[in-house]
C-alpha cells in the first residue's frame, strides 16, 4: 500500500452500507436497545458503568454519521477476555465522562465480525481501513465530526492491544482528548502526551499550517528514505511567512527501526528526541503552537517531524 494511503488513514464510507455479521458476540455482551443518553449530570462527571455500548457496527456508525460525532470502536478477542474484561469493567468506567457521550458512538465487535461489500465478504479487520490494528483486540476510532474536513470517515486512530495489556486509564483519557487530525498526526500527538515525563510541546494550540508542514517533510523523509532538516532555510522563512505575527518555527525529526508497528514507532520517535539535548528542550516545552506528523517509507521506517512556533 502506498505511504500515502497510509498516512492519510482510508476511508470506511462503504462501511456504512455494509451488512455485518457479528457472529455470537460475548459474555456480557450489551444488546444495544437501552437507552443511548445517559440522565444529565454535570459534564466533568465520570459515567457509573461506563458509556452506552452499541453491539451493531452498521447501527453506531448511522448514528455517528448523524449526530457528527467520532466512532469508537472496540474490538474484542474472546482469547483475550480477561484484558477485555479489565477494560471495559475497570478502566472504560473509570475514564469516560458524561461530556464524552456528546463527542463519541461507542461500539464493541468480536474479532470475527465480518463486512459484506458489492458481493464480497470479509472480516472487518482485514479491511484496508484497519490495518493498524494488525488484527489485534483494541481500540479503533473513525471521525464523523467534519464532513469539510480531509479526515471526514477515516480510521484516525488505532491501539492495538499486546497479549494481555490494555490501554490504561491514562493513556484512554489521553485518546479520548486527542485533538482533530489524520491517523499519523493523531498517533504522533499520542506518542508525545503519554510520555513518561509528560513533555508539553502539545499543551499549547494546534496549527494546522505547522501540520500540513509537518505532513509534507514527514512524506519528503519518506520518499528519499533519509531523516534530516532538509531545505530547512527555505522551508524556515515559508512557514514564518505563513504564520505571520512575527512568529518564529523550530523543527525537531527522528525515525523508526523499519518494521516497526505504527503507534511502536511514534513512541520510538519519541524516546529517539529524549535522547538529544536539543530536540528534547523543544519537545518537553510549551509553544503557542504546534504541529506533529510521520509517514513510512516504502523501507519500513517511520519518519516524524514535529513543528513549534512561538
Amino acid at each position: 500500500m502506498q505511504a500515502q494511503k497510509i498516512a492519510a488513514g482510508l476511508r470506511v464510507w462503504v462501511c456504512w452500507v455494509m451488512g455485518f455479521v457479528l457472529g455470537a458476540g460475548f459474555a456480557g455482551e450489551a444488546a444495544g436497545s437501552g437507552p443511548l443518553v445517559a440522565p444529565p449530570v454535570r459534564s466533568d462527571t465520570v459515567l457509573k458503568g461506563g458509556p452506552p455500548w452499541r453491539s451493531d457496527y452498521g447501527q453506531a456508525l448511522r448514528q455517528a454519521v448523524a449526530e457528527r460525532k467520532m466512532l469508537f470502536i472496540f474490538f474484542v478477542d474472546p482469547a483475550e477476555k480477561a484484558a477485555a474484561d479489565r477494560f471495559l469493567q475497570n478502566v472504560v468506567p473509570r475514564v469516560v465522562k458524561q461530556a464524552d457521550l456528546r463527542r463519541y458512538v461507542w461500539v464493541r465487535l468480536p474479532l470475527e465480525a465480518e463486512y459484506a461489500e458489492n458481493g464480497n465478504k470479509g472480516r472487518l479487520l482485514e479491511h484496508q481501513a484497519f490495518e493498524h490494528m494488525y488484527g489485534r483486540q483494541g481500540v479503533a476510532i473513525v471521525d464523523f465530526t467534519r464532513p469539510d474536513a480531509p479526515y471526514y470517515g477515516r480510521v484516525v486512530s488505532c491501539f492495538p492491544f499486546d497479549r494481555g495489556k490494555l490501554l490504561t486509564d491514562w493513556a484512554l483519557r489521553i485518546v479520548l482528548d486527542l485533538p482533530p487530525g489524520t491517523l499519523t498526526q493523531r498517533t504522533m500527538i499520542y506518542a508525545v502526551r503519554v510520555h513518561p515525563e509528560r513533555p508539553a510541546s502539545t499543551e499549547g494550540r494546534l496549527s494546522p499550517i505547522l501540520m500540513e508542514e509537518a505532513q509534507k517533510h514527514s512524506r519528503y523523509q519518506a520518499q528519499i528514505q533519509v531523516q534530516g532538516h532538509h531545505n530547512w532555510d527555505a522551508r524556515f522563512h515559508r512557514i514564518n511567512a505563513r504564520l505571520g505575527g512575527g512568529l518564529t518555527c523550530q523543527e525537531v525529526v527522528a525515525e523508526s527501526w523499519a518494521g516497526m508497528e505504527l503507534v511502536k514507532a511514534a513512541r520510538d520517535c519519541v524516546h529517539a528526541w529524549r535522547q538529544s539535548s536539543g530536540h528534547w528542550s523543544a519537545v518537553r516545552r510549551r509553544h503557542r503552537l504546534f504541529g506533529y506528523d510521520m509517514w513510512r517509507g516504502k523501507n519500513g521506517v517511520w519518519y516524524a517531524t514535529g513543528l513549534f512556533a512561538d
